[in-house]
């Protein structure tokens, strides 16, 4: 195995890992901040470290048109539609619930893979994926049929999985950025620096910002902010886009499903969520799925 693949896999190690313990610190912070004053703050304090950053560190936009199209796309769609959907389903439902649902994230993205860049699928990879994905279906709908129709958790379990589809999208665009030799760092703060100015644009039309609401909130709720635009934000959005230009797309979506290993546990801890019946039967739906899918993958990968 070459350098370059291991630091890769450390990097998207770290991803994982700062992603994972984002849903708590997401979910705890939702309790102080609207999603959408959240987003614009946290996007404020990105585009400062973006504006940082590009003084210091050229990053010229691309030159083709239709890339630079494409690029503003990207940024749009993975920090405006991809974390709203992700921070207003987060209001709303349970980090486990969250965590179930982008198990299938990867095996979405690896199908993706399929189509766009012309990697091999087997039959028992898409029985694997199916089954995830009706795993995903009982933990979306859970809700509704044993919860007295909670509408409120279930709202918020179909926009979490909405961010799943959209996030599937952005990593497929970002990809083709990369192949065109578009700087990672450039994707991370164009898309910092949009989700900024649309945040901003939409609290201040929906009269949701209130600087001093902001002020008087305590200390803890901004630290939350802060990892979320430096450490979640930032760094790992740019290790995670760097690493794309070494590794398969399917191989990167892999190491998704370490995030939940790491945000479950505090979730019970830290957050006092409960593991339901519903929870478990769901849990070992998607984990078989997916260890049917991802197994068969990883051999065909070692014969390669």
């Amino acid at each position: 195995m070459n350098s370059a693949r291991i630091k890769a896999y450390i990097m998207l190690l770290v991803v994982a890992l700062s992603w994972g313990i984002a849903s708590p610190i997401i979910k705890y912070t939702l309790d102080a901040f609207d999603p959408a004053v959240f987003l614009a703050y946290r996007y404020f304090i990105s585009t400062i470290i973006a504006v940082v950053t590009l003084f210091f560190v050229k990053q010229h936009l691309p030159k083709k048109f239709p890339d630079l199209i494409l690029l503003f796309i990207y940024a749009f769609l993975n920090s405006v539609v991809s974390l709203g959907l992700l921070f207003f389903g987060m209001q709303n439902t349970t980090v486990l619930d969250m965590s179930l649902i982008t198990l299938v994230g990867p095996l979405i993205v690896s199908a993706t893979g399929v189509y766009y860049f012309h990697e091999k699928i087997t039959k028992r990879e898409k029985i694997g994926m199916a089954i995830a994905v009706l795993g995903v279906l009982i933990t979306i709908i859970e809700p509704m049929y044993l919860n007295g129709n909670n509408t409120v958790r279930f709202s918020g379990n179909l926009l979490v999985f909405g961010n799943v589809i959209v996030a599937t999208i952005t990593t497929v665009i970002s990809k083709k950025l990369l192949r065109n030799n578009v700087n990672p760092l450039l994707l991370v703060n164009t898309a910092f620096i949009v989700g900024f100015i649309s945040f901003l644009a939409y609290t201040l039309y929906t009269n949701t910002l209130d600087i001093n609401v902001i002020y008087q909130t305590p200390p803890i709720y901004h630290f939350g902010v802060l990892y979320m635009a430096a450490i979640s934000g930032t760094l790992a959005y740019y290790l995670s886009t760097k690493a794309q230009k070494t590794i398969e797309i399917s191989e990167q979506s892999l190491f998704s499903y370490l995030s939940p290993i790491f945000s479950m546990p505090i979730a019970v801890i830290w957050l006092g969520e409960k593991i339901t019946p519903s929870f478990i039967i769901g849990a070992v739906i998607i984990a078989f799925g997916v260890a049917l899918a991802e197994i068969k993958r990883t051999r065909y990968n070692k014969t390669q």
